[in-house]
């Protein structure tokens, strides 16, 4: 979002300085993170001598629990292919289509094979090693060079007993990164780390290889509890604990730590570390993803994208306010629940009257399901998961529940499309019978502040005038560090409002890292940043200091701890284009541009069709002065996403800045029919059409640009310039007095003002 208006009237403005570069940081950081194996096997090595000790090694001792485990999600997360349990989904030859390739299955000498024909006629064979997954499906993982493993985009549904694509008809093509055989998929880099234990994924980026090592497959014990201490270790069994003997890392005092453990995997998040050990603070190893993109959130906070379930979790009231963890309702080592759902039991083991004490102090509401939901008892209506923890089918048909625990609102999904509990179930009646059945039975309790802040938060994702003040007006009333966060970051481009300046600098000293973090990067755009941000690069939590490293990269000392720090975060993900583009980013920030361009250069072979990659090579170009190269990868990046307006904007101002006209013009109509409320593109397409003197095109145009946004005085003012030059001085007056009467500080407007009033 951005509503910081520019005083240039005469010339259109391209912004090529390297400070835009870092602007497009964020919406790269979502391609950090797929899953192969060299022809060479690669190191089984322990991690450390503290972590080496296997699941089995505590069986003797926990025999109950380790039973408990053994057969979940969590122990068979990642396997050696076992032909006896696996050679059955082989057995017979089934052809399968992927894409443009086929799939022959088979086996060779008693071993499972997958014989894949590819669209040139070519032929190869794959043998699986290994295993990805249980249930409800499970995918082969296959070698591949340099280290590599790969998962098959075909998977076996345990449940129906039949192979099909996890990603249905999205027909990925070889080369593309989101193929199976692309980085998108590659297990060292985006499985590995949540499905095996003592994970270190050992990248060289000298020869795009990997030395990947790991204690053992699955999710074991040591990567829940962290090493064993040797005075527990060595106790007989049965021993009673020795007195002042360290206890081991599943009881820790604070279940703050427990849930972090969890949150490592089961959350969306950027590494940034690749060192996370049980007993560690999350944010100290992961940058949480907020739900800023539409495209990975619903703006409500619904789940969208694969989010997985923590953030939306700490977007609720429950684990964002109210202190419940995941161990009130799941036990750890089976994953179930620990008590049923199909009759609201879980939910009532809080929400029974007269509402479970929490550890924030205050009691869970006390809810009557029957009264509550006005749904029979039994019925699907009547369950507290169907309304308010929605499943949705990621990889085609793995259901997950939504954790955000949210009100079902059905005129959201009229106003903003957003689906609702209410009209997933009831499929044969319209959203206004669901609209008018929710006021009927909640009446006012419906205007929530989940309401409220969804439509500021709709409002914020398109760039819209009125969104600030949208964010603003909810801001003061909201309780959860998340949502305070993501607030944050959507006022990022009105960093110069007075008010933002404000709550942000004030947001610095918040008791929750994810708000400091989202304050930095407000207070980053600000000339004073260096004095005010400083302190922030000695802060206790570590995302907090990489925020303030990012923001203060020029100024950094080479030979400083804040820069050591950025560096070994940085050279974490250049085994992925997301991480490359970061790090040409902070390069072009120090002014290092020719190794900027190298690496995105890199980075565009790894994934051609990336528009964020090709857009931040395009600033890096154009700061470079090479504007003509900066112009074709803008166009380009703006061809690759067709529904975004602001990149065909950025394309039309790099076309007139080099006087291609024609493309300017035509990038700036395509900014315009993509996005109509996109102002700033209307404002410089009449700036374009009046200096062609085309004045009732660029009339029109800026008539569009107040339009959309009336309280930019820019607009008004260069419509006058315009209305005078047709000989339209009553026009111009009127234009004049509306851009004075919103900027009275404005003495060019003044001037213009007292030139079209004289006789």
């Amino acid at each position: 979002m951005n509503t910081k208006s520019s005083r240039r009237t005469r010339t259109l403005f391209f912004a090529s300085s390297v400070a835009v570069v870092a602007a497009a940081g964020a919406a790269l950081a979502g391609a950090l993170g797929g899953c192969s194996r060299s022809h060479k096997p690669a190191s089984r090595r322990p991690v450390s001598a503290a972590v080496a000790q296997k699941s089995a090694s505590c069986r003797e001792c926990h025999e109950e629990i380790f039973r408990a485990w053994e057969g979940t999600d969590h122990a068979l997360a990642n396997r050696p292919l076992d032909p006896a349990r696996h050679g059955a989904a082989f057995a017979v030859a089934v052809e399968i289509v992927d894409g443009g390739a086929r799939f022959t299955l088979g086996s060779r000498n008693g071993r499972p094979t997958m014989t894949e024909k590819r669209t040139d006629g070519t032929r190869r064979e794959h043998a699986p090693d290994f295993i990805l997954g249980a249930k409800p499906l499970w995918q082969p993982l296959v070698a591949a060079p340099g280290g590599r493993w790969q998962p098959t985009d075909m998977a076996f549904d345990v449940k129906r007993g039949e192979w099909f694509n996890v990603f249905g008809a999205e027909n990925r093509q070889p080369g593309e990164w989101g193929h199976w055989t692309g980085r998108g998929m590659n297990w060292n880099s985006m499985c590995a780390p949540c499905h095996m234990t003592g994970y270190r994924k050992n990248y060289d980026p000298a020869t795009d290889s990997y030395r990947s090592s790991w204690v053992e497959h699955g999710v074991g014990c040591i990567q829940c509890h962290g090493a064993m201490p040797d005075e527990h270790r060595l106790l007989p069994k049965n021993a009673t604990r020795p007195a002042g003997a360290p206890m081991p890392a599943p009881f820790f005092g604070d279940r703050t730590k427990w849930i972090q453990v969890c949150a490592s995997c089961h959350a969306r998040g950027e590494p940034l570390t690749g060192d996370f050990q049980p007993g560690y603070l999350y944010a100290d190893h992961y940058r949480l993803v907020l739900p800023v993109d539409p495209h990975t959130y619903y703006p409500d906070g619904q789940q969208r994208d694969e989010d997985f379930t923590w953030t939306s979790f700490r977007l609720s009231r429950m684990g964002g306010h109210g202190g419940v963890t995941c161990f009130d309702c799941h036990d750890p080592h089976t994953t179930k629940t620990f008590l049923p759902i199909d009759q609201n039991q879980l939910c009532l083991q809080c929400h029974a009257t007269p509402g479970r004490l929490q550890p924030n102090g205050a009691r869970a509401a006390p809810i009557d399901p029957l009264a509550h939901s006005h749904h029979k008892e039994g019925s699907t209506g009547n369950s507290c998961v169907a309304c308010h923890m929605p499943t949705t089918n990621y990889m085609q048909r793995a259901p997950r529940h939504d954790h955000g625990f949210l009100i079902p609102d059905p005129l959201l999904n009229r106003e903003l499309g957003i689906p609702d509990a209410c009209s997933r179930c009831h499929t044969d009646k319209p959203v206004e019978w669901s609209i008018e059945a929710a006021e009927k039975w909640y009446g006012d309790r419906m205007s929530t502040r989940q309401r409220r802040r969804t439509r500021a938060i709709v409002a914020a994702q398109a760039g819209r005038p009125e969104a600030v003040e949208a964010l603003l007006s909810v801001w003061p009333t909201e309780e959860v560090a998340v949502w305070r966060a993501t607030m944050l970051e959507l006022l990022v481009g009105a960093a110069n409002d007075a008010r933002v300046a404000t709550i942000a600098r004030a947001a610095l000293r918040d008791a929750d890292s994810l708000v400091r973090s989202a304050a930095v990067r407000v207070v980053g755009r600000s000339s004073d940043a260096p004095a005010v941000l400083t302190p922030l690069l000695s802060d206790p939590v570590r995302s907090v200091r990489l925020d303030a490293a990012w923001a203060l990269s020029r100024e950094l000392p080479a030979d400083s701890a804040a820069r050591r720090e950025l560096d070994a975060y940085l050279a974490l993900g250049v085994d992925q284009p997301g991480g490359l583009a970061l790090l040409a980013q902070d390069l072009a920030n120090r002014g290092q541009l020719s190794e900027a361009e190298a690496h995105l250069t890199k980075a565009i072979e790894w994934d051609a069709n990336s528009p964020g990659l090709r857009q931040t090579l395009g600033l890096v170009l154009a700061s470079a002065g090479k504007m003509d190269a900066a112009a074709a990868q803008l166009a380009r990046a703006a061809d690759l996403a067709p529904h975004d307006g602001e990149l065909a904007q950025s394309a039309g101002l790099a076309f007139a800045e080099i006087g291609r006209t024609a493309d300017a013009e035509r990038y700036l109509r395509l900014a315009v029919a993509r996005v109509p409320s996109l102002h700033r593109a209307w404002y410089n397409l009449g700036l374009l059409l009046a200096q062609q003197r085309r004045t009732l095109d660029a009339i029109e145009a800026l008539n569009a640009a107040e339009k959309a946004a009336p309280a930019i005085a820019d607009y008004p003012h260069a419509l006058a310039t315009v209305l005078l030059q047709t000989g339209d001085r009553r026009g111009a007056q009127a234009a004049a007095a509306r851009a004075l009467a919103i900027d009275p500080s404005r003495d060019d407007t003044r001037q213009l003002l007292r030139l079209v009033s004289q006789p």
